[in-house]
């Protein structure tokens, strides 16, 4: 369990150090919000899978099924999650333009940063396999 821990730990403080290094700003929200590079869903259950694997074998029946759940998870993430970000995205421009054109609706918005992208999946289960190798 530890070992998921600080993968997510790792992933969030990297989410962080990229914004401030990309946009030159500090933004700790970074550290608990969904979405970004890497993907710290992916460095949990990586780092978990590897290490499970690592400890118990890559032949038995637990690492099965904590690889299972970690592809399971890595493709909701790059896939139904970034598409309902995609869809977020799309929502707030028409919500925008029918505020703008005086429509009478909440001006709220969706979060639009829930997936990833494969690249950002495949970088947090670098890391995470990583973390993994090195500790378990």
């Amino acid at each position: 369990m530890w070992i998921g821990v600080l993968a997510w730990v790792v992933a969030q403080l990297g989410k962080v150090v990229i914004t401030l290094m990309v946009e030159r700003r500090l933004d700790l929200s970074r550290m608990f919000g969904l979405g970004g590079m890497p993907s710290s869903h992916a460095a949990v259950v990586s780092a978990v899978a590897a290490a499970v694997g690592i400890r118990m074998g890559f032949n038995s029946a637990l690492f099965a099924i904590a690889l299972t759940i970690a592809l399971v998870t890595m493709v909701d993430a790059a896939g139904v999650r970034r598409a309902a970000g995609q869809q977020a995205v799309m929502l707030n421009r028409v919500v925008q333009e029918i505020i703008e054109g005086g429509g009478d609706l909440p001006n709220e918005t969706l979060r639009e940063l829930l997936g990833h992208t494969p690249l950002q999946v495949f970088v947090g289960s670098i890391l995470g396999t990583v973390l993994a190798i090195l500790i378990a």
